[in-house]
């Protein structure tokens, strides 16, 4: 593994699935997390998708014991710094934009890039990127896709995310070239904003039980 990628590899194998968490009022984020984290999923993606993921990120960095916190759509420069600032443990982005890879080259956080093609795929790991995210999992292909891609592309190991559910999860981790997944489902919306900790805590132990 590049050690650019240092660190990687040990969050990703927390837990069979890492939360991609989408948080529209900071004040539910410490609780979230604690939740999911009680539930055994200690690796947590915040999405740079709303105006309350830098505080999130921050408050889960400094108040959540045990999560390891990530900032996820990590798309620019300016993104990388606020995300290492506020104390986040890895980055993910959708894709690999030659700024954003030159932003995170003397970084000490380690950035899981996204690709959806065996040239992308190809194209990152020239550049010492042996842990990918497949993004979007389902729309781009697929278990199926990705099944493929192991043998010719056996270097690479994935994280998939984009669409994939609970019932479809244990496909892709039945898969040699698959590190874990991501996904939504264990944090719906409605009950992130009803404040059902105590259900998000069980669907979270039930997706870290998730065998291959």
């Amino acid at each position: 593994m590049s050690e650019k990628q240092a660190g990687i590899q040990e969050v990703l194998e927390l837990a069979p699935v890492v939360p991609v968490l989408v948080i529209d009022d900071a004040a539910t984020a410490v609780p979230l997390a604690r939740a999911l984290v009680a539930g055994g999923l200690k690796a947590i993606e915040v999405t740079f998708r709303t105006a309350a993921a830098l505080e999130s990120i921050r408050a889960i960095a400094a108040e959540v014991e045990g999560a390891v916190v990530g900032a996820g759509t990590v798309l620019t420069a300016d993104q990388v710094s606020q995300a290492v600032s506020a104390g986040c443990r890895f980055m993910v982005s959708p894709g690999a934009s030659p700024g954003l890879i030159a932003a995170v080259a003397d970084c000490p956080v380690p950035l899981l890039p996204g690709s959806a093609s065996a040239s992308e795929a190809m194209t990152l790991l020239e550049q010492g990127y042996t842990f990918q995210k497949f993004f979007p999992a389902e729309p781009a292909g697929g278990a199926a896709y990705l099944k493929s891609l192991a043998s010719p592309l056996a270097a690479i190991r994935f994280c998939p995310t984009g669409g994939i559910s609970r019932d479809t999860a244990g496909r892709y981790l039945a898969l040699p070239n698959v590190i874990c997944v991501g996904g939504s489902w264990v944090a719906p919306a409605d009950k992130v904003a009803a404040g059902a900790w105590n259900e998000i805590e069980d669907l979270a132990r039930d997706a870290a039980g998730i065998k291959a």
